[in-house]
């Protein structure tokens, strides 16, 4: 039996900003009780998904305290790595989009600047090397990536050779799971935001 491997990215539990909407990139908000329980049903999500309780071959996670809090209580002995740190928002982190938006009518993180922050090249580029890092994983067996929202979603547009601003397209909900791989060669999208509440009455 031929067994594939994949790429699975768990995005963070709920935070306080995350709920109200704030742009959180490097600012070190921790998980609410909320997203302390996302991400213990995200561990059982994962599992099911993998199909086994067995480690990973590889598991990184950004090193701020709401995705590596998600990788322990997922049950993960993630390594920390800032390749998988948020878009830095530069002078618009903690502030909304409707706040954002006062000043810059129309603004998004995918179509427009953040001032001070990480441009979309610099955020095209690193997503390339964490691409590149998973699919070196890949030839021993599943990886696991821990993340943020933004980030994450210009990862699985990489993934599959389109610009960061294409992350738009794909939705990732706190403790969400989405999940790569490969058909015949071609980068293709398994599974997309997997609730972790899906298994809260089982």
């Amino acid at each position: 039996m031929i067994v594939t491997a994949h790429l699975y990215l768990v995005r963070h539990g709920q935070t306080a900003w995350s709920e109200s909407g704030r742009h959180t990139g490097i600012s070190d908000v921790p998980l609410t009780t909320h997203g302390v329980q996302q991400a213990r049903r995200a561990g059982a999500v994962l599992a099911r998904l993998r199909g086994t309780d067995l480690p990973p071959a590889l598991a990184l996670c950004s090193p701020r305290e709401r995705s590596w809090r998600t990788a322990e209580l997922v049950g993960l002995e993630a390594e920390k790595t800032e390749a998988l740190a948020e878009w830095d928002y530069g002078d618009y982190e903690g502030l909304t989009t409707e706040q954002i938006r006062e000043q810059v009518p129309g603004w998004t993180v995918w179509t427009h600047p953040c001032p001070n922050g990480e441009t979309a090249e610099q955020v095209r580029d690193r997503a390339a090397l964490v691409v590149d890092e998973a699919r070196t994983g890949l030839r021993k067996g599943d990886v696991v990536l821990v993340g943020h929202g933004h980030f994450t979603r210009a990862v699985i547009a990489t993934w599959l050779g389109l610009g960061p601003e294409d992350g738009v397209r794909f939705a990732l909900d706190p403790a969400g799971i989405a999940v790569l791989g490969d058909e015949r060669g071609v980068p293709q999208v398994r599974s997309l935001n997997v609730p972790a509440w899906e298994l809260a009455s089982d």
